[in-house]
């Protein structure tokens, strides 16, 4: 009997995008038989925001407050809506084709960031130079066990996350430069920072990158702000501003001042006292004010205030990437570290959030030279500690346990979890 040949990734493709139809599916069936849904609730505010925009001067909704005074709805009039109108405008099909329109989108995203990892696994192989099957069969089966098959990936979409369109912008980015399509590069790079302030960080390390393919770069290796005022640099970064200020422009004048402000200003403000993997809620929770007494908490508006702990976390991550490209050109393990640290020192630390350095691991993890016995260490030491945050957050949240001391301690624990593992995971690096 013949053996069964591995499948090929247009094989592995099509078992993902039937995976997540299923799921799209099967979410329309549990939504109307269980109380608790499916269905993210973030998608149910992308769908309101749709609608509001379709329809300003019904449910409340109300007409943009923009210059141009173009007829359209205010997204924004949908609470907690802190998104680009863009995502609302992609959500139009919700309204007027069918509510599941955009899980199918986010799972389409999905798709296409799979083809793009395999597009760069097959075209920047890691390790020794082998042929051209193997690498396609390696690139399968990393992308497909990390990225097109990984349960939490298709859970995340299929629920009705955008995370995925963010994901196709920054994987997009990441494919364009490695290819040499710096224009397009430059353009997809400034409509990410729009989509989400925070791929901002990997402005860096495109900059040494392109520093480090500069022969005046290599005359001046002493002086790294020279080395980051090449040429190509220089372009990129006047383009990709471009990009961002044209698009963010051309929406300011349709939707006004509420488009800065839920957009971009107020996640630079953002202090969240509810419970989260970050440390910093808890110090936030105990001083955090009533709003009579915010203007005169002292500690509050300085100990507290978001740059407090904006600035180092943006230091550590634009630094690092600039680095580490300095010292080996490898963008996606430099984006990848800089994703870790960003999350893992940001303000506000959600396990959505933890979707945003999977992006890279398929081509990231291939180039670890690591030992099967420590890499069992580092995922049990990395899920142990995510476990011991969620067993005590469960007491506190659903048996009303007043375990905060406890839980922020659990934080602090796995700040360190992820520390170590990353720095683990810097040393086992390989270029």
């Amino acid at each position: 009997m013949w053996p069964m040949p591995p499948p090929t990734f247009s094989n592995i493709l099509v078992l993902s995008a039937l995976i997540r139809g299923a799921l799209v599916l099967y979410s329309e069936y549990h939504d109307s038989h269980s109380i608790v849904k499916y269905t993210d609730v973030d998608y149910r505010v992308f769908t309101d925001a749709a609608r509001f925009l379709l329809y300003p001067g019904q449910d409340g909704a109300q007409p943009a407050q923009g210059q141009l005074g173009i007829d359209v709805g205010d997204p924004y009039m949908r609470d907690t809506y802190r998104y680009t109108p863009l995502l609302a405008l992609l959500m139009t099909p919700n309204i007027l084709l069918h509510p599941s329109f955009g899980k199918l989108l986010f799972s389409l995203c999905d798709l296409l960031v799979g083809a793009m990892l395999y597009g760069i696994f097959c075209s920047f192989p890691p390790g020794q130079s082998i042929d051209a099957s193997e690498t396609k069969r390696k690139a399968t089966l990393w992308v497909s066990a990390l990225w097109l098959l990984n349960p939490l990936v298709f859970s995340i979409s299929t629920r009705g996350s955008a995370e995925s369109v963010l994901g196709l912008l920054v994987v997009g980015t990441l494919y364009l430069v490695l290819k040499g399509h710096r224009q397009l590069a430059a353009l997809l790079f400034g409509l990410s920072v729009h989509w989400k302030i925070y791929p901002l960080i990997y402005g860096t390390s495109i900059l040494a990158f392109y520093s480090a393919q500069s022969r005046h770069a290599k005359a001046v290796p002493t002086k790294w702000i020279v080395q980051m005022a090449t040429r190509s640099g220089i372009a990129f970064g006047m383009l990709s501003a471009t990009a961002f200020v044209g698009v963010t422009g051309v929406l300011y004048l349709v939707w006004g001042y509420p488009l800065l402000w839920h957009s971009y200003l107020y996640h630079l403000g953002r202090l969240d006292h509810r419970h989260n993997f970050s440390p910093y809620f808890y110090p936030i929770y105990l001083s955090y004010p009533s709003q009579g007494q915010r203007e005169h908490a002292l500690n509050f508006s300085v100990a507290l205030h978001p740059f407090f702990s904006f600035l180092p976390q943006m230091i550590l991550a634009c630094g690092a990437g600039f680095l580490l490209v300095r010292r080996t050109p490898d963008l996606p393990f430099a984006w990848f570290v800089q994703t870790v640290i960003f999350v893992t020192f940001n303000k506000v630390c959600t396990s959505q959030y933890f979707i945003w350095y999977i992006w890279f691991l398929p081509l990231v993890l291939p180039r670890l030279r690591l030992p099967a016995r420590d890499g069992l260490l580092m995922v049990t030491v990395w899920a142990g500690a995510q476990a011991l945050w969620l067993s005590i957050a469960y007491r506190l949240e659903f048996l009303g346990s007043q375990v905060y001391f406890w839980l922020w301690s659990a934080s602090v624990l796995f700040l360190g979890a992820n520390c170590w593992v990353l720095s683990k995971i810097m040393r086992a690096y390989t270029s």
